[in-house]
């Protein structure tokens, strides 16, 4: 996933892996909850703890299930909770130091496991029936038949392989360590093509023009700065490059509601209009916190940030408008990290 992200849930993960969080009372009665528009909160946990959970809020009564999936199947999902995405009626968790992604029916009760997969990143489903995963060390694509929830075959991709997104019949995917992003055919799942982006490329949209835009964290160690780059998904060309400055390490690229605005973490939140000739940042909110995950809910265009404070303890969410104000907040898992967004 993301720079920020990914270096600590290796390394610093790893450091928590033998703290154990004190375990916590669960309610006796059932939460009520409204008819509003429901958010599901990633929760990574702790590297090797086993302690992944996605949270479930309700937007209208505030009311917070902490471990969603547990409450629904009375066992834990398993260790390092990395995606989540809704599709064709199912929901795919990803679980990355599992290898496995749990598929679960509306009400998210398992309905089956998708196993055989080394460290799974990002779904990225291609039809009804195909769906492609990334990973962080297998150097390959893993190939999903979404009817058996099966791994069918493989696309060699030597590398860490991230996010990915779909346009134009191509799947797009970043591959961290090549500082590409790679072209798959999905017709016969072959790599056509490959782009040359910055170095670290974690995060990737396509905006409201059918653009690609691909953030590249950059390396301070090789003195190779933080990119973002905006290319065009029909001939894979390069139309556009900014460069931040050095000492700067954003992550995190989403989209705003409209799909025609570039928000980003760096040390707090900024936008950049998709229509931009110039590297003219907006600030919208200066921070220290340790933010960690960044959404936006294409309902209503609120930003959801994470904090992942100490990354032991439970995470706070912040609920901002759309010009950086503070709406609401809550707290989820621990190192909470992405959301998904109800209808």
């Amino acid at each position: 996933m993301l720079y920020k992200k990914i270096v600590i849930g290796v390394c610093v993960f790893g450091l928590y892996a033998c703290v154990k969080d004190k375990p916590e009372s669960k309610p006796n009665q059932p939460v009520a909850l409204s008819n509003a528009q429901k958010v599901m909160v990633v929760n990574e946990g702790n590297f090797q703890n086993g302690n992944a959970s996605v949270s479930l809020y309700d937007t209208e009564s505030g009311v917070v299930i902490d471990d969603y999936y547990q409450a629904q199947n009375a066992q834990k999902l398993g260790d390092v909770a990395q995606s989540l995405i809704w599709h064709n009626g199912f929901y795919y968790t990803v679980v990355n130091n599992s290898g496995k992604i749990v598929v679960s029916d509306a009400s998210y009760k398992r309905t089956a496991t998708i196993s055989g997969l080394n460290s799974p990143r990002y779904m990225l489903p291609i039809n009804n029936s195909k769906a492609y995963v990334s990973d962080l060390y297998a150097n390959v694509i893993h190939i999903i038949n979404l009817a058996t929830n099966t791994k069918t075959g493989e696309i060699e991709c030597k590398g860490w392989t991230e996010q990915m997104v779909y346009s134009y019949g191509k799947a797009f995917v970043c591959n961290v360590k090549r500082n590409y992003v790679y072209v798959i055919n999905t017709i016969n799942d072959a790599i056509s093509d490959s782009i040359a982006v910055g170095a670290n490329a974690y995060s990737l949209v396509i905006d409201k023009y059918e653009k690609l835009w691909v953030l590249s964290n950059g390396d301070k160690t090789k003195g190779l700065a933080a990119q973002l780059s905006r290319i065009n998904p029909l001939n894979n060309q390069l139309e556009q490059s900014f460069t931040f400055p050095l000492a700067e390490t954003p992550s995190n690229l989403v989209l705003n509601e409209r799909k025609d605005e570039l928000l980003f973490l760096n040390k707090g939140l900024q936008r950049l209009a998709c229509e931009a000739t110039s590297f003219l940042r907006t600030t919208l909110l200066s921070s220290t916190q340790n933010f960690y995950g960044l959404a936006v809910n294409p309902k209503n265009g609120d930003v959801y940030v994470s904090d992942a404070l100490d990354y032991v303890q439970k995470s706070s969410i912040y609920i901002y408008d759309s010009n950086g104000g503070l709406k609401k907040s809550f707290k989820a898992g621990i190192n909470a990290s992405s959301f998904w967004f109800g209808f």
